[in-house]
């Protein structure tokens, strides 16, 4: 602030204003500035979005009166676009993380390994002999995989015979094998049954065949959530 003549009226020196030069000027003005009152009329973000689009759409030119009518289904629209945003800042996109979710859960496990790790998991069971082992990480490699293709889905309470079954819809020729398949898993898993060489081998064999056939169907994630 500058009193009669431009002297500077803010600080003093001994009791006499100072006529400061304008960096000083400058300083002082910025240090007044950053003091709460001044803070506390600055406007925030949500203040400045708000004025942008208040802006843009007056200058649209809305017509007032019965000329309105064309333009209630462009407002409507903008304001269910701008509730979605708003609901998705909020609260995320909870379907597509419960999906997530539910993916991890697999055969009483929650287990969030790709294909590619279980099937190296049950390999390096396999090179140590450890046949039940090798069986449960193998079939787990053979259920993720079709997940991983979106051929099928499972959820928390699925078995592995019903895995199974719904496999057999995707590639029918392979309807004995997939059977087959669980039956040994369930046996090294729940059964106390000992696995076998020849049982890994005929599951390892059936996930690489799997891996690169062409299924005849997908499953419809949305159903398969509810169950």
């Amino acid at each position: 602030m500058t009193g009669a003549g431009g002297a500077w009226s803010g600080p003093f020196l001994g009791g006499i204003p100072v006529d400061p030069d304008a960096p000083t000027a400058t300083a002082w003005l910025r240090d007044e500035l950053a003091k709460p009152p001044y803070q506390a009329a600055r406007p925030t973000w949500f203040d400045l979005v708000s004025k942008a689009f208040f802006d843009w759409f007056a200058s649209l030119g809305v017509p007032s009166g019965a000329g309105l009518g064309p333009w209630v289904p462009l407002v409507v629209t903008l304001v269910v676009v701008a509730v979605v945003v708003v609901a998705v800042l909020v609260f995320g996109l909870p379907r597509w993380n419960r999906r997530s979710a539910l993916q991890h859960e697999m055969f009483g496990r929650n287990d969030a390994r790709s294909s590619d790790e279980l099937r190296r998991a049950a390999l390096s069971a396999a090179s140590h002999k450890d046949w039940n082992l090798a069986i449960s990480e193998m079939f787990r490699a053979l259920a993720r995989s079709l997940i991983e293709r979106t051929v099928l889905f499972i959820t928390p309470g699925t078995t592995a015979h019903n895995f199974a079954d719904r496999a057999a819809t995707a590639f029918p020729e392979e309807r004995v094998s997939l059977r087959t398949a669980a039956d040994l898993f369930d046996g090294v898993r729940y059964l106390n049954a000992e696995g076998t060489e020849s049982g890994f081998l005929s599951l390892a064999a059936l996930e690489s065949a799997l891996r690169t056939r062409t299924p005849t169907t997908r499953e419809d994630p949305a159903p398969t959530a509810m169950r």
